[in-house]
């Protein structure tokens, strides 16, 4: 791997002589690695070489011609604020492909925190107001530039017909032991469509969103609380805000991991919940419309459960898309979630009410 990275770097043009590299284990999705060079004046500086997942990303020229979009706007529109920088090859391109067809990217390293399940809410309150800023500050960009580099990516109503069609496929003969899982999934499917369903008829807005909005695609001041830089801009799509307030309460405000074995205790912590509403509603609230900022609470068990939709599909189809560590990776996930939008769907008027106080406070705040 070392000649590997080291053929990579020398593309981007780095600088300098190849000290090390480690493997990164974040993401379910890319291979991600730091790689260390050492500077004419002696010094270390660190970068960090991803290898795309191409069977996820179908066309990852469009996922870098989007990111190169993004993140060139966000740096004219706020030069004050840490922004992703992508290095580019002598003929201006962010990305190459290897021999074998790989395909890499290079961009800056951040020596920065990343947390998974944080406890401190103030953690939490700072993600929030970063991902609302980032929405704020993309907020006048033209959504016509960016590629749909995964269709339907946040379409619940398609997510349920693939997954109803792989069932009746039952390629792997699994569903037997699901069924549980899905009569439950079936059952909320309806309220869990809301949100496609309310975009459809022109009641909500699409704006640019980030689209995987998980606490840890935040990179945190080393060992504290202060945001960074948002990270991880592959789903950087045009999209719905309740998606991305509901993911990362989806992530930040569940009491166990998202891959817990101990999915019986899942559910919403409130106080991560309002923590994280007080930050994003703080940079946000006076540009959301009122359907927006009512169905935000409603976006967390919409997402939870499409979320549950995906693990489960991907489980009963082999595991193909979501990195596994053992066979039933995917349907572990699966229970957590499934725990976690039973528990949200109870805490919903509790949620909605929590909004709306920091819609109240920040709004018409000068």
């Amino acid at each position: 791997m070392k000649e590997v990275l080291k053929k990579v770097c020398e593309a981007f043009r780095i600088k300098g002589m190849f000290v090390s590299y480690e493997e990164l284990k974040v993401g379910n999705i890319n291979k991600t690695y730091r790689v260390t060079y050492r500077q004419k004046d002696d010094t270390l500086k660190d970068f960090i070489v991803q290898r795309i997942n191409t069977n996820v990303f179908k066309d990852p020229v469009a996922v870098m011609n989007n990111i190169d979009l993004v993140t060139e706007y966000m740096r004219d529109e706020a030069p004050e604020k840490n922004v992703l920088h992508f290095h580019h090859t002598r003929d201006r391109k962010t990305y190459i492909f290897d021999e074998d067809g790989g395909f890499w990217r290079l961009f800056s390293y951040f020596n920065s925190t990343t947390y998974n399940l944080p406890e401190n809410p103030e953690i939490v309150k700072n993600a929030g107001k970063a991902f609302g800023e980032f929405q704020m500050i993309l907020g006048d960009f033209d959504a016509s530039q960016l590629t749909e580099t995964i269709p339907d990516f946040h379409n619940t109503r398609k997510r349920f017909e693939k997954m109803e069609a792989d069932i009746a496929a039952d390629p792997y003969g699994l569903v037997k032991d699901v069924q549980e899982e899905i009569d439950y999934i079936l059952s909320v499917k309806d309220k869990a469509c809301t949100l496609v369903d309310m975009l459809a008829k022109g009641e909500l807005p699409l704006r640019v969103t980030h689209n995987d909005t998980k606490i840890n695609n935040v990179l945190f001041e080393k060992g504290g609380t202060k945001a960074l830089v948002v990270i991880d801009l592959d789903t950087v799509m045009p999209g719905l805000v309740a998606y991305d307030f509901g993911d990362a309460i989806r992530f930040a405000a569940n009491r166990v991991d998202e891959d817990s074995k101990d999915y019986e205790h899942a559910g919403v912590n409130m106080e991560m919940y309002r923590a994280f509403a007080r930050g994003f509603l703080k940079r946000t609230a006076k540009v959301l419309t009122e359907n927006e900022a009512a169905t935000l609470a409603l976006g967390c068990f919409a997402i939870t459960v499409e979320q549950t939709v995906r693990f489960l599909d991907d489980y009963i189809m082999g595991s193909t898309y979501f990195k596994i560590n053992y066979p039933e990776h995917n349907l572990v996930r699966t229970r957590c979630q499934a725990a976690l939008a039973k528990d949200m769907e109870k805490k919903l008027p509790e949620m909605e009410e929590i909004v709306r106080h920091y819609m109240d406070k920040y709004k018409n705040r000068v």
